[in-house]
């Protein structure tokens, strides 16, 4: 095939997606476009996204249609020079069409989370690596309150192309148990740092999401020989000010209209919030032991409306890189609080919520690599 003509397939958001189907394409045949832009929207059975270009140039043909459910990695459009033929393009469609169907014939299952004994907790961890692995320090993904490892499905596998990326869900959180080694952010960061000792990880970059941040960072602070750097995304821990209103409505809600709209304090745009990840926190929330958990975790962190640890204080003498990444319209967590990191070290994206990652992952995904690609020299 000619490397003037470049496929846009359907992506992989999370080891749950098996097929998307095309709610509607943003762009028109004929028109130029540009790595990053938002070109779909796509469904799939959790959320509703949009797909932003994974290459520049002229959008010869889309070959998927509006409504359309097709799986993952099937082609959806085609870009390519003005001087391919049309009849090149169609001998392109062909080709891809029967490279998908013997792709899904020789399928392999998706790597599946697993659990790991670490020190008076269970930890679910879900490791994804390249099919090359030149033994670079991994990137661990650690998730905000309530939350878990799946928050980031638009992020690792992504980020997993050049390195070994685990994800991990906190004691009390998803898959983990819900007993608690540890409640405040320093024992949440000691319960982690089990977890990796549990895994053989020696050396490690960190990416954490609001809770995740402050133990991400407190992990560097602890052992910053061990860190090789930090991205805090939309980060507790450098500052006090948080929106308890989420955190109390987040573990009070009870029924789906309730933690409807709570969840979508979290995003600029609500239209992120399906039914399905409604109906998947309400059925996490009703698991024996998450909602005293939830409470002690909350006490400790949150204590009386406010974050319990602050830690820009400590940031001055750190020897480990760090960085911000932020949703412009975050409610939860101030985005003033990136002022903490130098200018150069932080990022803030416009159109997004608290949950930037989910919102902009492309652009948040090549923050990420560039930085860790930075830190490892």
């Amino acid at each position: 095939m000619s490397d003037a003509i470049k496929p846009i397939g359907m992506p992989k958001w999370g080891l749950a997606m098996t097929e998307g189907k095309v709610n509607a394409w943003l762009v028109e045949d004929g028109v130029e476009v540009t790595m990053g832009q938002e070109i779909l929207e796509i469904e799939t059975s959790k959320i509703t996204n949009v797909f932003e270009s994974p290459v520049s140039g002229l959008l010869r043909r889309k070959v998927a249609a509006e409504g359309e459910t097709l799986p993952v990695g099937a082609l959806l459009g085609v870009v390519a020079d003005a001087s391919v033929s049309d009849a090149e393009l169609d001998a392109f469609v062909d080709e891809a069409r029967q490279a998908q169907a013997a792709a899904a014939a020789a399928a392999v299952p998706p790597p599946e989370p697993v659990m790991v004994q670490a020190e008076g907790w269970s930890a679910r961890v879900l490791k994804l690596a390249p099919e090359t692995d030149a033994g670079a320090p991994p990137l661990v993904l650690i998730h905000g309150f309530g939350g878990d490892l799946q928050n980031w499905q638009f992020n690792q596998p992504d980020l997993a192309a050049d390195r070994v990326v685990y994800a991990l869900d906190l004691p009390g959180h998803g898959g983990s148990s819900k007993t608690l080694p540890g409640t405040d952010v320093a024992g949440l960061a000691a319960a982690v740092r089990g977890a990796l000792a549990a895994l053989g990880v020696e050396r490690f970059h960190v990416a954490g999401h609001s809770l995740g941040g402050a133990v991400g960072l407190q992990l560097a602070l602890d052992e910053p020989k061990r860190v090789a750097s930090v991205t805090l995304v939309c980060s507790a821990g450098l500052g006090s000010e948080i929106n308890s209103d989420y955190i109390e409505g987040f573990i009070r809600a009870d029924k789906r209209k309730d933690m409807k709209a709570t969840v979508e304090t979290l995003f600029a745009d609500t239209s992120f919030v399906s039914r399905d990840m409604v109906d998947d926190l309400l059925k996490y929330k009703r698991l024996d032991g998450v909602l005293p958990a939830l409470r002690a975790i909350a006490d400790a962190v949150f204590a009386g409306g406010k974050q319990a640890a602050v830690l820009t204080g400590r940031l001055a003498g750190l020897d480990v890189p760090v960085q911000a990444i932020w949703g412009e319209s975050d409610r939860i967590i101030p985005v003033m609080h990136a002022n903490a990191l130098p200018e150069a070290r932080r990022h803030v994206l416009a159109g997004a919520g608290h949950m930037v990652h989910i919102e902009k992952p492309a652009e948040v995904n090549r923050l990420i690599g560039e930085f860790v690609a930075f830190a490892s020299g």
